[in-house]
């Protein structure tokens, strides 16, 4: 017996290998806290850097690479080495780190290679190595280091080897400054490092106190010095390599020529913001173009009184000006340009700031917005809530994006200008949307089909009511003859109107293309898909949920005003009923039967069940404890009640004494007898696993009558020979209600009323919260949606066998027969680990062995942060994993599943992570980058430096063995570790025991 279960064990095992496997698959949304941002034009690769030490890569849609430091450091800097596959970071722990993106089975993966930290002589101040600025230099082999202390130290990459001999310390720069330039005060830190883009040999380095000096680095001597009246912020080195452009504290810039002789004067400066005081100039740049006029770009610079809170970047080309205005702090910009060499006209700027990434077309009249594919602020208002639907019909897909489509009209037409690498993630199998509802009373469609998160359509239901927002205020355009020219780009806003407008549940109906959504104020909406424009009232219905009961008082906020005149509605959703709680508390609980034509709808005080087709109630239950006095303050009053909450926790706290009391073991003999006894019976019994004592909860605890779940089913309730359509109802409090609807036929749906009869009440022994409830047909199966059958998607459920009733609470789950109520099987959670259910899906989960193979289960969050996979209907535990950490209780909140064993939940307020349990169903990165190789000189992606200790070549054809040597050691970086070992030690020798502490990091798969 023992042996045929050990068998029917394994193959049980072996399917579960078929069926289950954990992996977090992608983040979607905007990095939180970004702190540093990256640009290779070459491999059209931009890099962010976090303040959590999280270092993240895009390229063309769906090219996604993420790396994490493993010091707890911010990133400060991040600059691609030219024409390669390798990045340095810079972190604020000083520390330098080496990535590269190397081949693994046909795709890239962004490894670390290499750590530094730059050391001084012995003794010195820590400021003499605090590096401030870097520069990765043209040739792609060195890195210079600009520091706190004034030196600029030289490193070799990869292998983090400083060339003492190249050093430049500020001494050597001392000596070549005038004696009237430097007096008693210092040069300070290293402000800024740029090289000479017309000659390799020359850098710039700038001094905060506003020294510029132009270095040889072939000669190792300064050729020109420039001594700026104040303090500097950026240097910018145009194109022909003539001119240096300097920002500085004032909010001034000047220009500087380039020559072999010192020129102390300033040729021109300029504060474009008028006299008065201004802020610092940050950034600066400036491109040239075909036509002559050159693109000036530059950050910061306003008035320092009127606007000094503003953060601004501001373009200028010709007698074009406009200071664009961002609604978050600016990190970093860029501008990439296209043509041959990518040296052609700029063609859009790239800006990163604290909440969002903007890109502007500069190329197009009046610079519009690109619109961006990825990186899209997911809270541009507050995240509420999440509802994902899978699988949307093809003509529904069409229908949404043609909506959205027409809401996106001022965006520029430009391709998305960031191209690089390969995206060679097979194409979706399906339509996935995820919806989100936001605090601004929005709910957002994302396109979650693949590796993208792409913004798909808006809806907004402010318009139905009356707030304090402004319908005809538009923030993108800026007042004629406004000086400085502002104009407000970015969508991250914040701030809400009215918190009430807040959308708590949502609920697609994929089928009928009937959407409804529920907020904080109690009020819910019913929408349909309309292709064109329309103007309508709304009308509203309101709902007592108290019944007339005495005794209770709202304390919380009023309801929102609804809009008695007709309201024009874009092509869209457009809500045509509107349904107002009393008390208007949060919704907390929101189904759809599309079929039926019905909404149910539940908050703290009870539930009600809404015909929306002939616009009437149909069922108000109430559901408030008479001790419920919590449930009547609201979640945005601050009246509460402090004795009550004290009194709660003390009658727990003695509770939980009285049940040790009662059960506490004080013989310790006893205690080693048990011991021995189970020791000694361990290799003869099956053990059942230890369960910890639950106590039942008191009915007097607060919010037991808050409705968690609401659940339409066709089956058999009050007969075992006929079915019909019921609502389901579970509180907070342990307890489901059963309600048998009565429809009319379809010919007299539109005049015969829908009536609601109480069948069943359940109450759990234990009063936890119901999480959960599904019926299962015949075979064990969850009943379909409403219309999945009429729509040949799934097969008619079985009528003829007996439906039974899945309950999961927090702390189990429980099976009823239908329809006596009968409890037939039980899993103890709770008991078992301690862990609370948190959220529950039904899920599919299809074989990666057998194509036709797959079962039905159950999805399962815990407050423990683990996922975990349950069958039925037998209702047994599959397989756990560790997911989200426990103390992150707003992730597990957010949490929400699919239909298909994947799942999303927020990492920060501006990211989703995406983790998948199934086999099958895996959405993650699949990219590949290519080392950038010009197939005609060597020379155009590998600049010649004389006098250097790297080697250098002017052709192919013309390489010596050691520098071909080094071109194959850097192919290596890309495929192979150990062909790279192998090399290094050829090539370096005796210098292995320097870089010993450096050499690369072993891959880890």
């Amino acid at each position: 017996m023992k042996r045929l279960r050990r068998t029917t064990d394994s193959q049980r095992d072996k399917i579960k290998q078929e069926l289950f496997q954990f992996n977090k698959t992608v983040e979607h949304g905007f990095p939180h806290q970004p702190s540093a941002l990256g640009h290779s034009s070459s491999l059209q690769l931009l890099a962010i850097g976090t303040r959590s030490g999280a270092i993240k890569l895009y390229g063309a849609p769906g090219v996604e690479f993420m790396g994490l430091h493993d010091e707890n450091a911010a990133v400060t800097q991040v600059h691609f080495l030219p024409h390669q596959v390798e990045l340095v970071t810079l972190l604020d722990d000083n520390s330098l780190h080496m990535w590269t993106l190397k081949g693994h089975k046909g795709v890239s993966e962004l490894l670390e290679i290499g750590r530094f930290v730059l050391t001084g002589p012995p003794g010195a101040l820590p400021s003499v190595t605090r590096v401030t600025a870097v520069l990765a230099h043209s040739s792609g082999e060195l890195l210079l280091l600009g520091t706190e202390g004034g030196h600029v130290f030289v490193v070799e990459v990869p292998g983090f080897r400083e060339l003492e001999e190249r050093n430049i310390s500020v001494e050597q720069v001392t000596s070549s400054v005038p004696d009237n330039y430097i007096g008693r005060r210092n040069l300070e830190h290293v402000e800024a490092l740029q090289e000479n883009p017309a000659d390799s040999n020359q850098v710039v380095i700038g001094y905060g106190r506003g020294l510029l000096v132009v270095w040889d680095l072939k000669k190792h001597r300064p050729l020109q010095c420039i001594c700026p009246s104040q303090s500097l912020e950026s240097v910018w080195w145009t194109e022909d390599g003539g001119c240096i452009l300097s920002s500085h504290t004032d909010g001034s810039f000047c220009r500087w020529t380039v020559g072999e002789t010192d020129r102390n004067d300033e040729e021109k400066s300029d504060t474009p913001y008028g006299t008065f005081p201004c802020k610092a100039i940050s950034k600066i740049m400036e491109h040239p173009t075909a036509e002559g006029e050159r693109f000036l770009v530059f950050s910061g610079g306003m008035p320092r009184a009127s606007y000094g809170d503003r953060h601004c970047i501001t373009v200028i080309h010709g007698k074009s000006q406009v200071a664009l205005d961002f609604t978050s702090r600016i990190i970093d910009f860029f501008v990439i340009r296209e043509g041959p060499q990518l040296k052609g006209d700029p063609s859009a700027l790239v800006v990163l700031v604290e909440e969002e990434l903007v890109v502007i077309d500069l190329q197009a009249d009046g610079w519009p917005v690109v619109q961006t594919p990825y990186l899209v602020p997911l809270h541009s208002s507050a995240i509420t809530c999440s509802h994902h639907v899978s699988a949307i019909p093809l003509k529904l897909w069409e229908r949404i994006s043609a909506a959205g489509a027409l809401q996106n009209t001022h965006y520029s037409k430009k391709l998305w200008p960031i191209r690089g690498g390969q995206n060679l993630a097979p194409d979706p199998p399906q339509r996935d949307l995820l919806l989100t509802g936001h605090e601004d009373g929005t709910v957002r469609f994302w396109d979650a089909s693949g590796v993208c998160l792409s913004p798909v359509y808006k809806l907004s239901t402010a318009a139905v009511f009356h707030t304090d927002a402004d319908p005809n205020d538009n923030m993108n355009h800026s007042t004629e003859g406004e000086w400085p020219p502002f104009r407000k780009v970015g969508c991250f806003d914040p701030y809400s109107d009215d918190p009430r407008l807040g959308i708590q549940k949502i609920h697609l109906c994929k089928y009928s293309g009937y959407l409804t959504v529920a907020g904080t104020a109690g009020q819910i909406m019913v929408l349909e898909l309309n292709d064109e424009a329309a103007e309508q009232t709304v009308e509203a219905q309101v709902v007592d949920l108290l019944q007339g009961q005495e005794g209770f008082r709202w304390k919380g906020h009023t309801q929102l005003d609804i809009r008695e005149d007709p309201v024009q509605f874009p092509p869209g959703f457009q809500p045509f009923t509107l349904v107002q709680c009393q008390p208007p508390a949060v919704v907390t609980a929101l189904v759809l039967h599309s079929e039926w034509k019905l909404v149910a709808f539940g908050t703290s005080h009870g539930f009600g069940l809404f015909d929306y087709q002939q616009k009437k109630n149909v069922l108000v239950k109430c559901t408030l404890n008479p001790s419920d006095q919590l449930a009547m303050e609201g979640p945005l009053s601050r009246v509460k009640s402090i004795k009550k909450s004290l009194r709660q926790s003390f009658r727990r706290i003695r509770r939980s004494r009285v049940s040790l009391r009662k059960h506490h073991v004080n013989s310790a003999a006893k205690v080693h007898e048990a011991n021995a006894r189970l020791e000694a019976e361990l290799a003869e019994m099956e053990l059942a696993p230890v369960q910890r004592k639950i106590e039942a909860r008191s009915s007097d605890d607060s919010f037991t009558g808050l409705v968690r779940v609401l659940y339409f089913a066709d089956t058999f309730l009050t007969d075992s020979s006929h079915n019909t359509p019921s609502l389901w109802a579970g509180t907070n409090g342990g307890c489901v209600f059963a309600y048998v609807l009565h429809l009319p036929k379809v010919e007299h749906r539109g005049e015969e009323p829908i009536t609601a009869q109480p069948a069943k009440e359940i109450q759990l022994m234990h009063r936890a919260p119901v999480v959960g409830v599904v019926v299962l047909d015949g075979h064990g199966t969850p009943l379909p949606e409403p219309l999945e059958v009429a729509h040949d998607l799934a097969r008619s459920p079985d009528m003829r066998g007996s439906h039974h009733l899945l309950v999961v609470s927090e702390e189990q789950f429980k099976v009823f027969t239908l329809p006596k109520v009968s409890a037939k099987t039980k899993l103890k959670l709770t008991a078992m680990d301690g862990s609370r259910v948190r959220k529950m899906g039904v899920a599919w989960f299809g074989s990666n062995r057998t194509e036709d193979y797959g079962e039905t289960g159950l999805l399962v969050l815990t407050n423990q942060g683990d996922v975990h996979a349950v069958s039925v209907p037998h209702i047994k535990m599959q397989v756990h994993h560790p997911c989200i950490r426990r103390e992150d209780v707003s992730g597990i909140a957010s949490c929400v599943f699919t239909k298909h064993g994947q799942g999303f939940y927020l990492i920060s307020p501006s990211e989703f992570e995406r983790f998948s349990l199934s086999t099958r169903c895996l959405v993650e990165p699949r990219c590949l980058v290519e080392v950038p190789v010009s197939e005609g000189n060597c020379s155009q992606r590998r600049p010649q430096l004389g006098g250097l200790s790297s080697p250098q070549t002017s052709a192919c054809e013309n390489e010596d063995p050691e520098s071909s040597a080094r071109r194959v050691m850097e192919h290596a970086l890309l495929n192979d570790e150990k062909v790279l070992l192998e090399i290094q030690k050829s090539l370096e020798g005796d210098q292995m025991s320097v870089l010993e502490n450096n050499t690369p990091m072993e891959e880890q798969t």
